[in-house]
């Protein structure tokens, strides 16, 4: 399992990049491996609000529809649009292929270092 030390990750397998004020979100290794094949993800669009444990969109794969929380509250500032089409994307690189990028960061969700998330992973 893939866990850059470079991110913080959230007890609902997103990762957080922080970029000065702006968050990049994504979803896990661990959490595109759960999930399997992904075929179909529902985006926010820019300018949406989120908050932090709240859903912003969801992930369907060929096993199960699984519901995507925000890590942190603020204002989407983009989406990425590629996965409409490309889903895939996530399985193949979920560390690259971000979900949305959010602002005006108010709020966070207690977020875990590499190594806390991996000992958590460990117990799921």
């Amino acid at each position: 399992m893939n866990i850059p030390k470079e991110l913080k990750y959230s007890n609902d397998h997103e990762w957080v990049k922080f970029e000065g004020d702006t968050a990049i979100i994504g979803i896990s290794d661990f959490a595109q491996d759960s999930l399997g094949d992904i075929v179909f993800i529902n985006l926010p669009a820019e300018g949406d609000q989120v908050t932090a444990g709240e859903v912003f969109g969801d992930i369907e794969s060929v096993k199960t529809v699984s519901d995507m929380s925000s890590p942190v509250s603020g204002t989407i500032t983009a989406v990425n649009e590629e996965l409409t089409d490309a889903p895939e994307k996530l399985n193949a690189d979920p560390y690259g292929a971000w979900i949305i990028k959010v602002e005006n960061v108010t709020e966070q969700s207690d977020l875990m270092d590499a190594d806390a998330y991996e000992a958590f992973c460990k117990e799921a």
